[in-house]
Order: structure tokens, then sequence, then C-alpha cells
């Protein structure tokens, strides 16, 4: 995750497994985000419309995630509303554009204020009706709404490219963050929301994230070097923002992780949080510029 400093408190009984400066199993998470890497250029050089699914079946397993973790934490929010209606949206980008995304959108938002209401029968009044229907459209606006951008990206021309230039700027943008946070880290950017962030962190994935940025630019989407300089600074803001919503999230359920899925990184939300909101940077910027 980007701007991440090198700041770890140590903890007793520590496993004997190698951890990063960030508190990590660094071996297993870099094995796992290789293969994820190797895994998605596979994809979109070969068959590039199946990035759709890729995303479909992530975010259901990231709602699915998010869902059991809420619940533990005392909410009582829709799942089968928001794993269908969240597969809604994110389909329906693909032949109807943002126009069936919002229609969908507003779809199942309208299907969870009843669902909710009737979730206890008509014959009982919900209880925290207002506090669940909240956290369950901030989900439905987290996760599907987001993700539905990315998805789209690889419909448009040269999408492939596109996805491509989302994945290498936000990799840029992490790797640039923590290697500076931990070769420099020495003033906390947030220490209230996530300790581990450093103000040089940021700098570095502002340089790196941006460098990424205009290298897609040119050599991917064959344009001009200044829309790198403009989606680098915005997406790399952008998605230290939506890691320190997912870390507040944590903060505010009392965990470390969303999940367990992936080694060395948590839950498939974890990898996620940054992604989400450059999904949609990527999406409004190339849309806008090229």
């Amino acid at each position: 995750m980007a701007a991440e400093s090198a700041e770890s408190p140590d903890t007793p009984d520590a496993p004997t497994t190698k951890k990063s400066r960030a508190g990590r199993d660094l071996p297993a998470a870099l094995a796992v985000g290789f293969s994820l890497g190797i895994s998605i250029i596979l994809i979109l050089i070969f068959a590039p419309k199946i990035w759709y699914g890729v995303v479909a079946v992530a975010f259901a397993i990231a709602t699915w995630e998010v869902f059991k973790r809420l619940r533990d934490g005392g909410y009582q929010i829709a799942f089968w509303p928001l794993v269908i209606g969240g597969q809604a949206i994110i389909w329906s980008g693909w032949p109807w554009g943002t126009t069936g995304v919002l229609t969908a959108f507003v779809a199942t938002v309208l299907v969870l204020m009843v669902w909710m209401l009737l979730a206890q029968g008509i014959h009982h009044a919900p209880e925290h009706y207002l506090r669940n229907l909240a956290a369950s459209v901030f989900v439905l606006a987290w996760l599907p709404l987001l993700a539905s951008f990315g998805a789209q990206l690889v419909v448009q021309d040269d999408g492939a490219a596109r996805v491509a230039t989302l994945m290498v700027v936000v990799v840029c943008s992490d790797v640039g963050g923590y290697g500076f946070g931990v070769l420099f880290g020495k003033h906390p950017m947030v220490p209230a929301i996530s300790p581990k962030k450093s103000w040089e962190g940021l700098i570095g994935s502002l340089l790196v994230g941006t460098g990424g940025a205009v290298g897609c630019g040119v050599l991917l989407l064959d344009t001009h070097w200044w829309v790198g300089m403009i989606l680098g600074p915005v997406l790399v803001v952008c998605a230290t923002l939506g890691d320190l919503v997912e870390s507040q999230v944590k903060r505010d359920l009392g965990i470390k992780d969303m999940g367990t899925l992936l080694p060395g990184h948590g839950g498939i939300m974890d990898r996620l949080d940054s992604l989400l909101p450059s999904a949609f940077i990527v999406w409004a910027v190339l849309t806008a510029l090229l």
C-alpha cells in the first residue's frame, strides 16, 4: 500500500516468518503479487475481455469479506442484494456504459431500502435501520460502483493498455511509497488513522507513480507525456486516500485485515483499497483527455 514508512511496532511472540518493515510476510507477499501480476498481463495480452469476469469475481469475494467483518462488528447489512446488485452494476457497464452502471446502482439502492425494511417481517420494525442501510449503501458504492469503472476500461479504445496503465501506476505508487517510507520515513502523515504512512512515503509515491504514468502514456497509450503528468499525481493522491479509508474502516471494526485469502496481503479487499478510487481516476482522466 502506498506511502508506508518504516515504523512498525514490534510484537511479542512474533512468528519466525520473515516480515517486511511494514509488518508483512515479505516472501509470501512478493510471490502472491508476482503471480497476480503475471496472470493479469497474460489476460490483457491474450484475452482482455476476461478482465470483466476477473473484476466481477474479485468483487463478489471482496463483498463477502466486508460483509463478514461488518457482521462481526454488529452491523446487519443485506448480503444477497449487495452481491447480486453489485454484479449487475459491474456487468451493466459493458453494454450500456455509465448509464447502465448508474441505473443498476440506483435500482440496487431501492432494493436495499425495501429489503432491510422487511428483513424481520411485516410485523416487526427493523432495528438500527438507518445505520445498517447506510452501511449497505456505503459498501455498494465503495466496492462494485468504483470497480465498474475499472472494468469499463477494457471495452474502451486501447482497453488493455488502459487497464495496464491502471495497474502499472498503482504498483509504481506502492513501490515508491514503500521504498521512500523505509529509507526516509520519519514524519507520520496521519498517525491517528495509519501510523505506518509517512510524508516521505507519499513523496516517493508521487515521484515513482508519476514517472510510471508518463511512461504508460507515451509507451502504452501513445499519447502526450503531459497526460501522465496529470494522471500520476491525481491517481497517487486518490489511491492514498482510498487506502486511508479502508484503514479507518478496519480501525472502527478493530481488525488488521479484511480477510486471509492472500498470504502476505490479507484478503482480496486489502489489495483493492487503493485500486478502487484509482480505477475511477484512470477512467475519468483518460476518457476526458484521450
